[in-house]
Parts: C-alpha cells; structure tokens; sequence
C-alpha cells in the first residue's frame, strides 16, 4: 500500500512520504464531542416528560458507548460515555428550566436538536470535543444560577 502513489519516471512514494498516522487523542475527542451532541439532543427530545432525564441519559449512555467503540475502540469507549452523559444533565438542566418558564416541549426539542447538530459537526474539530464536554456543563450551570438570581427579589416582594 505504501507503493500504491506512482511518481513520474516510474518510481513510486515510499512509506516515509506519507503523513504520520494522527494520535488516538483525536479519535477520542471526537467521540467525547459526538457523546456531548448525542446527550443534548436525546436531552432535548426526552427530558421535558416524566422520567425523561434518567431515559435520556440512559439511552445517550448506551449509544455513546456505541458511537465511541466504532469511532476508536475500547478507547473512545469511555469517551463517548461521559461525554454523553455530561450532555444529557447538562441539556436536561436546561429543558427543565426552559419548560419551567413556559415553554414547550417541542419548541425546546427542536432548538435543542439544531444544537446538537452544530455540537456534532464543532466536535470533528480536534480538541473541540474535549472543550465541549468542559463548556456545556459550565454553561448550564451558568443558565441555572442566572435564572435564580434573576427571580431572587420578585420573590421578596411577593410575601
């Protein structure tokens, strides 16, 4: 295979011209982005009924364990699982709030979908993967606090 290059003259390229193989951080950035897409998307549909949250993240546990074991083996294993994981709390933080506050479900379903979707193209960039699984969480929680801070006086001057 490294002689399948023909090069003017006859010759062909040896093994030493091609690019070094990429490194399985890579590959395992990839699953751990795909994992976080696959929690907020399963988050987003599933998390606004009763017992959602525990079923979005049991089935985003299961097929990111999946995603991660085709993309790189027993190594992406572990990363397609906690990323999502991660994604599925972190979305269904934000389902819940969002539902709170007057939403709808489906509305919330369907942001939360095209999310998922520009999360999952983000994560075929390397080490954009491993940032989302550190950025959504973060950014839940930042929505959660904000959303309690925001309502604190209103409920002072109701009592």
């Amino acid at each position: 295979m490294a002689s399948a290059l023909p090069l003017r003259g006859g010759g062909h390229l040896g093994a030493w011209a091609y690019t070094p193989t990429v490194g399985d951080w890579y590959p395992i950035g990839i699953a751990v982005g795909l994992g976080v897409a696959l929690g907020v998307g399963l988050a987003g549909l599933l998390a606004g009924r009763r017992g959602g949250i525990v079923a979005a993240t049991s089935v985003a546990l299961a097929i990111g364990a999946g995603v991660g074991y085709l993309i790189q083996g027993w190594l992406g294993l572990p990363g397609g699982i906690v990323g999502a994981v991660v994604g599925a709390i972190s979305a269904a933080l934000v389902v819940r709030g969002a539902i709170r506050r007057g939403a709808t479900a489906g509305g919330t379903a369907l942001l939360l979908g095209g999310a998922a979707l520009v999360l999952a193209a983000l994560a075929l960039v390397p080490v954009v993967g491993y940032l989302l699984a550190l950025l959504v969480p973060g950014a839940a929680a930042r929505r959660a606090r904000r959303d309690e801070e925001r309502y604190a006086g209103l409920r002072t001057l109701a009592k």
